[in-house]
């Protein structure tokens, strides 16, 4: 069957930056820039995007535009021997992320309907917490895991031009605007002098102390919200003409991505100083508990968390689509089935390997610490060291077509794949293994323990 392709450069972008503009930037951003340091890990996480994600980023680009393929087809066609099993790793990589992904997305949904009906005007943190186990675990979980992927999989089974580009040009837009009209409201709260100065100022004493935490953290969130790692650009980069520059393309959609992740930083923290809550305490469920208890201490806080709440569920759904995408387009390029059901098939797939997380939330930190410290990073390393020293003529050809010859500059751009690239995030995986080997022997065992 004919290969779709975008309609238009700014569809390509918007689909891009919504895949990047998901959970990663407004759910997991917050807690994990609390969890680390607050602006000691908004340093080190800015660093990475600009020397790392950048560079990393327009690997998957060419490898995509060249093939014209889903990640498992286009290594396969490039690469032989073991690196034809690279794909499948992408592969698993959505599979799994996608499948937690979808429950906690689904908690975002469950929000903005509470706001609709009963608002948020909780006792105090105690019945904010109560809440959040019941909307995390249980029926309410499951049915909206079950209603969000179903949203996904309507919006892919439409198809490129018609599902993901038309989604994605009404949604990222309105994620933009909600923002900073979110972020306009934080500066007027009187916390919010206090809640700036723990944002934007590294202590460089803490990021000393604590880097071996910190680093894996920034590395993973990079590749998380920049959607590295787990096939989603070379999936999307598949469907670009040849005319397109890539480097331009993805500059505005590393620059978009970051600048929406740093705003939010501006929404959520003055809205956990008004309230008096420590930033990162929680964990995954702490932005739930923490913005529901500030939502009702702050005037017209209903309304707030009506915005926020659908705001960040519309946001997961523009980077689910682009997840489920990757899925999908192996089954049609490579088994010719039909989009439609290829669609509902993977997505009930995701949906059932999901149910786990609805039911305890062990499973959640089962899946995201290996997905995201481990698979991502693995991922995007191998991907390095594929097109930095087996592919590096390809690569470089292929990142000059629709831009001209770069000279030294396509040169430098292949020695900091090789060699910075694949240090820094060999590094990152070590430590990423050390806390997921971590979770497996503490919290993992205790909970089998006591079961």
């Amino acid at each position: 069957m004919a290969r779709e392709t975008w309609a238009t450069r700014a569809g390509f972008i918007l689909a891009a930056v919504g895949s990047a503009v998901g959970l990663g930037n407004i759910w997991r951003f917050p807690f994990i820039t609390g969890q680390e340091g607050g602006g000691a890990f908004l340093l080190v996480y800015l660093l990475f995007v600009a020397l790392i994600g950048f560079p990393a980023i327009l690997v998957e680009f060419v490898i995509g535009r060249y093939t014209n393929l889903n990640p498992v087809g286009a290594i396969r066609e490039l690469g032989s021997g073991a690196w034809n099993y690279l794909g499948w790793l992408f592969v698993v990589t959505g599979f799994v992320i996608l499948s937690y992904y979808s429950v906690v997305a689904g908690w975002f949904l469950r929000y903005t309907l509470i706001g609709v009906t009963d608002g948020y005007a909780l006792a105090g943190p105690e019945e904010a917490n109560a809440l959040f186990g019941t909307v995390a675990t249980g029926i309410d979980s499951l049915l909206f895991h079950a209603v969000f992927m179903a949203l996904v999989i309507g919006i892919i089974a439409a198809g490129v031009r018609k599902g993901i580009e038309i989604g994605v040009k009404v949604m990222v837009p309105a994620i933009i605007v909600l923002l900073l009209g979110l972020a306009a409201y934080g500066f007027t709260l009187d916390a919010s002098t206090a809640a700036y100065g723990y944002y934007l100022s590294p202590d460089f004493g803490y990021l000393a102390a604590n880097w071996t935490s910190i680093l894996p953290a920034a590395a993973g969130q990079a590749f998380f919200t920049l959607s590295l790692g787990m096939g989603v650009m070379i999936t999307y980069a598949s469907y670009l003409g040849e005319d397109r520059n890539l480097a331009a393309d993805a500059g505005v959609i590393v620059t978009l991505d970051t600048l929406i992740a740093v705003i939010v930083g501006f929404v959520v923290f003055p809205f956990l100083f008004a309230a008096g809550i420590e930033p990162g305490s929680g964990g995954p469920g702490g932005i739930f508990v923490s913005l529901t208890t500030a939502f009702a201490d702050i005037p017209g806080g209903r309304l707030l968390g009506i915005v926020f709440f659908g705001m960040v569920g519309i946001a997961a759904l523009s980077s689910a689509i682009s997840i489920l995408e990757v899925l999908v387009s192996y089954l049609i390029d490579e088994l010719d089935v039909a989009r439609v059901p290829a669609s509902a098939g993977l997505g009930v797939a995701v949906f059932l390997l999901g149910v786990p997380v609805t039911i305890d939330l062990i499973f959640l930190d089962l899946f995201d610490l290996l997905a995201d410290g481990v698979l991502l990073v693995l991922g995007s390393l191998l991907l390095a060291l594929f097109v930095g020293w087996v592919i590096p003529d390809i690569a470089r050809d292929e990142l000059e077509t629709g831009i001209g010859n770069l000279g030294g500059f396509g040169d430098a751009w292949v020695w900091i794949v090789r060699v910075p690239i694949v240090l820094v995030v060999l590094v990152s995986l070590y430590l990423g293994i050390v806390d997921y080997v971590d979770f497996l022997t503490g919290d993992l065992a205790e909970w089998l323990a006591a079961r």
